[in-house]
Formats: structure tokens, sequence, C-alpha cells
């Protein structure tokens, strides 16, 4: 019904999708219908095997089977038996099936509980069964955006958190999951009538019964649906005792609206943003010290204090003897009272560091900000910094991922190369202090948008030819081939919300109803949950000048080499006779590992003449190896003739993961990373490249390296390790084959 065969066709199925979804929110009473054509649908796809069906049925059916008032029994029942079958398929099917089979067991036995978990998640309500908290951050960059698109996504992300107060979202929790249970039986204007009449403090304690009804029928072995309706029926008497009883007939099923989750857009100005936000979503500065007592904290902890990258870390201190014996006897007596007020001569028995570097650090920075991060269910405050030696410190609680960070990137690849260097920034973070990792749940979407003509020069590649829309949104083209329905529901927003931008404002545009954009993109976050993991490569930059350090990068897409205009070969070696040249371009050594069948390493080295090259790493089809390079070089040919000499080019190509390209003449070239002009380094003599590592594998080799110097090999920890940092983009099915 919804989907059509791949092709053209497809691009009207996400908006057919869209409508069927607005179609239960007006008219929930038919529900039960549009669910029960869409199992017909899913079921004959099954028997036709038209497996290219089931993917964007399963996803339709289940988003409605969500925000569906109440569903019953049968049909459920009728979609995990689907569910099951998918098992036996290869990936992404079983894993598809598997995750909604797991889910609808539960919808089964207490109904409405999808709902209220997406709710209470995406809301970020308080609730100590289920505490766990979801939030949206859509960062669009605004060199390579329009200032109009950018206003478009700022004012309908705010419109979007109209009528979301958590008093809103509580009484919706509490409707919408009394109705699923008992169904024509609630009378849900008058539930909705009492509770608007409550003070908010009577409303959340009717929600966390509510909440704590279904989290506990939901956690036991052998749960009882009817002994969970006998529950919520005795919930449902209880709200409604003290109000006076009505003789108006019940009006059947009512829809109850599920709000659209907590999303906010940020202008990507700053690198460290991503890295900054984050850490907000975990720790927010209202709930952290006052910042008086943050800079006391930090001005009497003796260690360093300070995240950070910047090269004034890496510069030489002069540090003071120590005369410390390292005995507790041996202690000053103020020594155990650090932070009271001392005399002269007991400051002068204290350590000093002379030297060093004053850096005012940032709150988000410090160690006292980030050690009291989580006080939650998941993790345990820390306790107060030991100065004396012998005293047992408590241990800690286990922490648990309640947060979980959905980051939508607007825009195109160069976007999505900023984000290849924020995340592997952030890995070397995590790796030096782990803050993040162990309690937040990461997740990456992409939405490609292309920029207005009126784009600024800065952010166009130096590649005449990468400046058309179809070569700046690679990555989005080659998840559309790998997932139909990504290509539906997302890649057709690559133009649309242009036009939504330019389109003249409406009175009803600020009508939740009305927002397409942000609808699509909660869809898009809340099903999308297949990742494709692309490879991100380290490339080391050498130059030509030898007082300047050689420079380390990432890039996720291309990476772009050109000819420097400079002065000829003959000025830079004037030895160099004239018969010698070769025509245009300069000398290039190439040597590379050769991808062959065994998969053994097998190096070549070959020396060309080139004028520029390229080396992409996303394929054009699917069946290509995603971690590999395409490495295209222009070779230079000199033709000898009987007019004279003449030189014409040709493409090389090679397939490669880690290649060196040096210049013999020491003439410079140009390198661009990722399409993006602002990352362009100049003056290039050599380069290499490579798959990046993951820096948490980095640290536990060199730790392994300590103890057997000659071990060439992954032993011990570092055998189970990711070696390659991977960017995980999410998408309806990943990949499909």
């Amino acid at each position: 019904m919804l989907c059509c065969n791949p092709g053209p066709a497809m691009e009207s199925a996400g908006m057919l999708r869209w409508t069927l979804h607005k179609k239960i929110d007006q008219n929930p009473s038919n529900s039960p219908i549009l669910v029960r054509i869409l199992v017909k649908e899913l079921e004959r796809a099954e028997r036709g095997d038209y497996r290219h069906y089931i993917i964007p049925l399963l996803h339709t059916l289940m988003y409605a089977l969500i925000k569906a008032p109440c569903i019953s029994d049968e049909l459920c029942s009728r979609v995990y038996d689907f569910c099951k079958k998918l098992l036996t398929l290869p990936k992404p099917f079983c894993t598809i099936g598997l995750d909604y089979a797991a889910r609808l067991k539960m919808e089964r036995t207490t109904p409405g509980m999808l709902y209220q978990r997406m709710v209470i998640s995406e809301q970020s309500l308080r609730s100590d069964p289920y505490p766990y908290q979801e939030k949206i951050f859509i960062f669009a960059d605004p060199e390579l955006l329009s200032e109009a698109i950018c206003k478009a996504l700022l004012t309908d992300t705010e419109a979007a958190r109209v009528s979301q107060s958590p008093r809103a979202c509580m009484c919706y929790v509490i409707t919408h999951t009394v109705q699923a249970a008992l169904g024509e039986g609630c009378d849900l204007s008058a539930l909705r009538t009492r509770l608007q009449g409550m003070p908010s403090s009577e409303v959340e304690h009717w929600f966390q019964e509510v909440v704590m009804a279904v989290e506990c029928t939901g956690s036991q072995v052998a749960a009882d649906r009817g002994q969970h309706v006998e529950r919520l029926q005795s919930i449902y008497s209880a709200i409604l005792s003290s109000s006076p009883p009505g003789d108006a007939p019940l009006e059947g099923l009512q829809g109850t609206p599920l709000p659209n989750p907590n999303i906010s857009f940020h202008l990507w100005t700053e690198d460290d943003q991503l890295w900054k936000e984050l850490v907000l979503f975990i720790r927010p500065l209202s709930q952290s010290c006052e910042p008086d007592r943050l800079s006391q904290d930090l001005d009497n902890f003796e260690i360093q204090d300070i995240i950070s990258d910047c090269e004034c870390c890496e510069q030489t201190r002069f540090s003071v003897l120590s005369t410390d014996s390292g005995i507790e006897r041996d202690l000053p007596p103020s020594a155990e009272e650090p932070f009271a007020p001392c005399s002269a001569d007991t400051e002068q028995s204290r350590l000093h560091r002379k030297g060093g570097i004053k850096k005012k650090p940032s709150p988000l920075e410090s160690v006292a900000f980030l050690q009291t991060g989580c006080n939650g269910p998941g993790a345990k405050p820390a306790a107060k910094v030991q100065r004396r030696v012998g005293i047992p410190t408590e241990p800690t609680a286990p922490l648990l991922r309640l947060h979980t960070a959905r980051i939508v990137l607007l825009g195109d690849d160069r976007i999505l190369g900023r984000l290849a260097q924020a995340y592997h920034s952030l890995r070397k973070r995590e790796t030096r202090r782990v803050f993040l990792t162990p309690r937040l749940n990461l997740q990456f979407y992409y939405v490609p948008v292309t920029g207005q003509p009126g784009t600024p020069a800065a952010a166009v590649s130096l590649n005449p030819s990468a400046t058309s829309p179809e070569e700046l949104c690679e990555v989005a083209a080659y998840l559309g081939r790998a997932d139909p329905w990504y290509e539906s529901n997302i890649n057709t927003l690559c133009h649309m919300i242009p036009k939504l931008a330019t389109m003249p404002s409406s009175p009803s545009k600020h009508l939740v109803t009305d927002l397409f954009i942000t609808d699509v993109i909660a869809y898009y976050v809340r099903m999308g949950a297949q990742p494709v993991c692309f490879q991100v490569y380290a490339v080391k930059v050498f130059f030509s000048s030898s007082a300047q350090e050689p420079a380390e990068d990432v890039f996720l897409t291309e990476l772009c080499a050109q000819v420097q205009d400079s002065i000829s070969s003959r000025e830079v070696n004037p030895t160099k006779k004239k018969t010698t040249l070769d025509g245009p371009g300069i000398d290039l050594t190439v040597t590379y590992r050769k991808v062959v069948v065994s998969d053994r390493a097998k190096e070549v080295s070959l020396s060309l003449r080139s004028t520029g090259l390229s080396m992409k790493a996303i394929p054009a089809n699917t069946a290509e190896d995603l971690a590999c390079l395409n490495v295209n070089i222009t070779e230079v040919v000199r033709i000898n003739n009987l007019s004279g000499r003449s030189f014409s080019t040709v493409a090389n190509k090679l397939k490669t993961c880690n290649i060196k390209i040096r210049s013999t003449e020491q003439r410079p070239f140009t390198l661009c990373l990722d399409k993006d002009s602002r990352r362009t380094y100049r003056s290039v003599v050599s380069l290499e490249v490579s798959p990046c590592l993951e820096p948490s594998y980095c640290l536990q080799k060199s730790r392994t390296m300590k103890f057997s110097l000659q071990e060439a090999e992954d032993v011990g920890l570092v055998k189970y390790m990711p070696k390659s940092l991977l960017l995980p983009i999410n998408t309806f099915a990943g990949v499909i084959q």
C-alpha cells in the first residue's frame, strides 16, 4: 500500500507514510482499521516474497501501534508472530524482527507501555521506575546553510515545544495508558476533565502510580494482562472517585497526542561545541555547585584539572625539588587541614610549582564539575578527595547509561567531515578521562540539506566538480541506495527544506500539527535504529618548510590534492636539465598497500608525474567495501610523435587502505579534506593516509607493549577491542544486500 517498486515512485512513499500517521491523529477511532490493513499488507508481502516491502511496512505499522489509542490483542499477536518469522532471514531483517518482537511482547502484556516509555524518556519526566532521558540535538553549520534555512529550522523546533509542559505530558501518559488497558470502557472525556482540575502535585502523584503499575507488570517474568488491567481499573476509579457521576454515554476511542520529542537547535560555531552540549545534557549547570564554590574547589585541587588539547599544555614546566619523605608523620600539622588559613612559615613548607602555565578553567572542564556529574540511580556522587594515606574509599556503584543523545546533522558531506573531527576529539578526551562513555548512549543521524546559491564562497571546495549537490551529498546517496526507506523519507528533505524555508509564513505555521519537517525528523530518530558504520581515515601532512611541524587530521568522505602554483622546478632544483622536464604537474612517489582477494598485505611502490589526485572513501555502490579508499591519480603521460612532444592525462585508479605520497621535487601541492576549503593545507610535500585507530585501542596497545616489546600481534584485552574508529549513522534498515 505504502511502498512502490524501487525507483522514482518511492519518493512519494514518505509523504504517504506521513499522511497515514496523521489520519490516526485526526481520527483515532479508525486506527484499528488502518492497523489491520497494514497487517494484511505485511502478510501479503511475506507470502509474495517481496522483501523490499517488509521493513518499510513494519516501521510504519509499529509507529501506528504506538500512536493508536487501543489495539486488540489479536492484532498484536499477528504482528508478533510475523516478527518471529523474520528471525530466519539474514540481517537486517532478523535484527529488526527481534527488536520489534521484544517490544510487542511487552505491549501485549502491558498495553500502552511503548507510548509511556517513549514520552517519559523524550520529555525527561522524573520517574524512578524508568529513569531514562533522551534529547535530540540538531546541528547545522551556518556557513553551509543559508540564513533563511537556519531561521526556519529554529522556528519549527521552537514551535514543536509548544504545549509540552511536564504537566501536560504527564496527563498524556495517564490518559493513553488507562485507555490502552481499559479500551472503550474508559470515559476519556471525564478523565481529562478531572485531571485538568487537579493541582500539579496530585497529577504527578497519579502519574507515578500509573508508571509504577506499568513497570511492575513489565518486569515480571510471567506477567498477567488481566491483573494489569485490574490495577489500572482501580487507579482509574480512584481518579474519578471525587468527580460527580455523569450520565453522558461513552464516546468510544479518543486519541491522545504523541508530543514531539525534546529538540534543541544549534548553530555549530565552535569546534568543541558538541562535547560541551553533551556534558551539559548529563550535568546541567543548574544542578552543579555554585560558581564561587566551584572556583574555590578548583584552587584547592592540587592536580591538573583541565581537559584540553591545547599546545600550551605541552610546554616545558619548571618545578621545585620536593623534600617530602612520603611518611605521614613527617607532614606539617597544617597538612591535615588544607583548606584552613595558615601562617607564613607553614605556607613555606608546602609544595609549590613555578613556571607553570596558569589557565582559567571552564566550569565544564573542571574535575569538580565532572565528578559530580551524575547523581541518580545510575551513578554515585563522587567522594571527597582523600589527602591522607590509609583511608579506604567507598566502592562506587556501577554506572548505567540513563541518557541518550540523538545528534542530527543537517547539511552535506562537509558537516559530516566536521562531525568526524569532533567525534575523534571526543574519543580522545574519553580515553584520557572517562566521563561520557559509561553514562551516555550516543546516536548519530543525518538529514541532507543543500545550501542556497548564496552559500559563502569560503565553504566551497577547491575541486570545482564537488560544487554540485550530487557531489556534496555522496553519503546521503549511499545511504539511500543501501536503505530505500531512508531514500523515501529523508533524502526527499534535501530539496524540500530549502523550499519550505523560503515559503511565506502562514497563520497556521505555528501549529504543531503542521510541522512537517519536525514530524519527519521525529519519526527518523524514533524508528531509525540500524547504523551504517563509515571508516574514519587519519592523514599526516608534511610541509615544505622544515620549521613547520607535521599536521594530523581526519577525514570521512574525500581527500583532494592539486598541484600548487609556485616557482618552476628548475628554480627549485637548478641542476636539473631542461630536457628532463616531463610536462605539467609534479613527480610523485606513491607507496600503498594493495588490496588483494586473499586479504594479504602487499606493498607496491610506483613513481609518476601527476597534476592532482583524489581519495574517495564512499563507494559508488553498496556491494563495495566501506573500509577501502578509491584513489584516482591524474597521471601525465608523455607522447612522442612526428610533430614533436605532447602530453596527455590518464586516470590511474587504485584501491587501498594505507597510502603514502611524496613529492620528489619538493614542489608543494595543496590538500583539501572533505570538500571543505576551510580545511585546506598548503605547501604540502608529503602525506600519509591510513584508517584512523580507536584512541582507547591505542592506549591499551601502548600499555601492552611496555611488557612485551617484541610482541607485534594483539594480545590480551587488545584482541577484543575495536581497532578502527568508525562513525555510525543510523538509518531505518542499515545496508540491505
